[in-house]
């Protein structure tokens, strides 16, 4: 079965198929692919085939009607428990449904179950596995959500992002993933937090179509202009990225290509001096994300040996800084916040590598979020591309970090973008 969200939901609104038969493949495919990739940590099988039957026989459909969903278990679900990678949640049953999920359920979606998280969306890596590569890192926090969708069990899956949560599984891969802006129409009521001032829900998709599908649907038609018209001749500023972390050969091939395909197809590049100040803004994030999550995890902090040694470290750290350092980074953001935006009035986008490289060998370990990093702290929206790949095949994904209130450029940019890495214009 065609697992695009585009292409299913509108066979399920012409009525060639109905919700149970979609949401019965999912569950074949969880069956066929669960014991290799692991993505998910429950599955509801009972309530979501239940929620499938009565949507057969539904008149009106929502424009997401009978699509089967996943969603990050720091992320609630009514009845189902949020756990967060952690033995200190275990069991904890949510109530009620984050906001995203009950907007979901409203527009007819279906979720199917709870995908694996990193402890707490921090660094501590779950059982997932890259389904592009058993052996890699499919990264982390989202890592269950980017691997149910790239493996084909479910076309849409919620995710977070407080650092590169998202943006990095998503690269690693091989899927669309967007982080929201923080502040935005979308919001994180009902999720774990880590982080109030960084955490930002986001969307995994297989394309940047599908992700536009999501947000339009979640969040209005109204949010968006003709994502056709701005790209007359769009206007980037190219970030390589080399100024926080090595990237490899493969990574800057990839950003080269697209950056030459894009102004082939009459892009304008504009001057980027951004690289002087991305460490500052990188560092500010480590600080307000430690004072941060120290206090919102202050009770299981008190539990250092249930926690795995990256958050005691990171709870440890953040108890250690004075408010005064906290005050500092939160007016680096302020400042540079205001600065970007300015930028992002004239640019349509700054395109750069999405993460250092492909996905790491190895499952011990999620890869580096730096190149999220100083962007989560301006609470920027970023569009992960994907479609480029490195000489072993494994995913290379495009990051877009765009202005808030101008996500039509930033869809219709990186559909333009997927396509070219396609061969399609």
């Amino acid at each position: 079965m065609e697992t695009s969200l585009s292409a299913l939901a509108e066979s399920v609104a012409s009525g060639e198929l109905p919700p149970s038969e979609v949401v019965a493949d999912a569950l074949e495919r969880v069956d066929r692919t669960e014991p290799d990739i692991r993505a998910w940590v429950r599955v509801d099988r009972t309530r979501a085939l239940d929620a499938a039957r009565r949507l057969d026989s539904t008149v009106q459909k929502g424009p997401l009607h009978g699509i089967p969903f996943g969603v990050k278990d720091i992320i609630d679900v009514r009845g189902l428990p949020t756990e967060c990678g952690s033995p200190l949640r275990r069991g904890r049953v949510a109530a009620d449904d984050a906001h995203l999920v009950a907007r979901l359920r409203e527009l007819g979606a279906i979720p199917l179950g709870k995908t694996v998280t990193t402890e707490f969306a921090y660094f501590a890596p779950g059982p997932t596995r890259n389904p592009r590569r058993l052996s890699h890192t499919p990264g982390g926090s989202s890592s269950g959500s980017a691997a149910a969708v790239a493996a084909g069990v479910v076309p849409l899956a919620l995710g977070s992002q407080t650092a590169g949560s998202l943006t990095r599984p998503a690269s690693y891969c091989g899927v669309a993933g967007l982080v929201a802006p923080v502040g935005g129409p979308l919001v994180t009521t009902g999720f774990a937090g880590l982080s109030h001032t960084l955490d930002a829900p986001g969307i995994l998709t297989r394309t940047v179509a599908d992700v536009r599908l999501a947000y339009l649907a979640l969040t209005g038609p109204d949010r968006l202009a003709d994502p056709v018209r701005d790209l007359e001749r769009p206007r980037l500023a190219v970030w390589s990225g080399i100024e926080l972390v090595d990237i490899s050969d493969d990574m800057q091939t990839a950003v080269r290509h697209t950056v030459g395909a894009a102004v082939a197809d009459g892009a304008e590049l504009v001057d980027f001096d951004w690289p002087a100040v991305t460490p500052r803004l990188a560092e500010a994030h480590g600080t307000v994300m430690a004072y941060e999550a120290s206090r919102a995890l202050a009770s299981e902090g008190r539990h250092p040996a249930q926690l795995s040694a990256p958050l005691d470290d990171l709870l440890t750290q953040g108890r250690s800084i004075t408010d005064r350092d906290y005050q500092d980074a939160l007016a680096v953001a302020a400042w540079a916040r205001s600065a970007i935006l300015t930028l992002l009035t004239d640019v349509d986008a700054i395109i750069g590598p999405a993460a250092p490289g492909a996905a790491p060998e190895g499952l011990s370990a999620t890869g580096s979020p730096i190149l999220s990093r100083p962007w989560q702290l301006l609470g920027l929206p970023a569009l992960t591309v994907p479609g480029r790949f490195d000489g072993q095949g494994m995913p290379l994904g495009i990051q877009l970090i765009g202005h808030p209130e101008r996500l039509d450029r930033l869809f219709a940019l990186g559909h333009t973008i997927e396509q070219a890495a396609h061969g399609r214009h």
